[in-house]
C-alpha cells in the first residue's frame, strides 16, 4: 500500500510541476515580442484581433482590392443567408470544441481529453459581422496589402482540400445567423490551441504577436499598449 501511495504522490507531484511549468513557459513566451519582418507598402487595410475572453478570431473586411471572403466562406453558408455584411471573423480550433460545447457547461471529459492530446479534428469558425466595436477584447491594426496577403494565404492554407472552395461542415450547432464551419487541417492539443493558430497567422503577416501562445491574453498584451 505504501508503495502505491508513494507512486501516486510522484504522479500528482510530477502532473503539479507540468502544470507550473506550462503556465508559466506559456505566460512568458506569449508576451515576449516574437521577430518580424520589414514591412513594405503603406499601412492601408484594417484588421482587428477580436477575443470572447478564451478564444481568439481575426477579423478582416469583408471585400476589398486583396480577397472576396463571402465567394471562399458563401452567405448562404450562414444560417441568416443575409448579404451585405462589413467584415468577417476568422478562427481555428477544435471541431468537437466547436460542435460540442457551445458553451462550457456543456463540455463533455471526452471532448477535453481529446482535444487536449490532439486526437481530434479541426474546424475554420468563419462569422460574419455588420459592425465590429473595439474594447478591451477587441483590437483594431492597420496593415499592409502584402502584409494582408500574407494573411490570406495562411487562413487559405489551413483549410482541409482545395485552397480556393472551402469545404462546409454540415452541422446545426452554429452559435448564431451568420456564421458557419468549415474543414480545416491539423489538430487541436494542449501546445497548439486555437490561439497558437491566431498567433502563428499574426507572425506570419508581421503583426505583433508572442513567440509561443495557447492563450487569449498573451495575444492581446501585444495591442494595448498599442491604442
Amino acid at each position: 500500500m505504501k508503495k502505491v501511495l508513494k507512486v501516486l504522490g510522484y504522479f500528482i507531484l510530477g502532473l503539479l510541476s507540468f502544470c507550473v511549468l506550462y503556465i508559466v513557459a506559456e505566460y512568458s513566451l506569449s508576451r515576449i515580442s516574437a521577430p518580424r519582418k520589414e514591412i513594405d507598402g503603406d499601412r492601408t487595410v484594417q484588421v482587428f484581433v477580436k477575443s470572447n475572453g478564451v478564444h481568439t478570431d481575426i477579423v478582416l473586411p469583408v471585400v476589398n482590392e486583396e480577397m472576396d471572403w463571402s465567394h471562399l466562406f458563401p452567405y448562404e453558408n450562414t444560417t441568416g443567408k443575409h448579404r451585405g455584411y462589413q467584415y468577417v471573423g476568422i478562427g481555428w480550433g477544435d471541431k468537437g470544441f466547436y460542435l460540442d460545447t457551445p458553451e462550457w457547461k456543456d463540455l463533455k471529459a471526452s471532448t477535453a481529453f481529446i482535444a487536449a492530446f490532439g486526437l481530434g479534428e479541426s474546424a475554420i469558425h468563419v462569422t460574419y459581422y455588420n459592425a465590429v466595436q473595439e474594447d478591451e477584447l477587441c483590437f483594431s491594426y492597420q496593415i499592409s496589402r502584402s502584409q494582408y496577403h500574407d494573411l490570406i494565404q495562411y487562413i487559405k492554407q489551413s483549410l482541409d482540400g482545395n485552397q480556393n472552395e472551402a469545404i462546409l461542415v454540415k452541422t446545426n450547432a452554429q452559435y448564431g445567423n451568420s456564421d458557419a464551419f468549415y474543414e480545416a487541417k491539423g489538430a487541436y492539443s494542449m501546445f497548439y490551441s486555437c490561439n497558437t493558430w491566431t498567433n502563428n497567422a499574426l507572425k506570419k503577416a508581421a503583426m505583433p504577436a508572442g513567440i509561443w501562445a495557447t492563450f487569449d491574453k498573451g495575444i492581446l498584451s501585444h495591442y494595448k499598449n498599442k491604442q
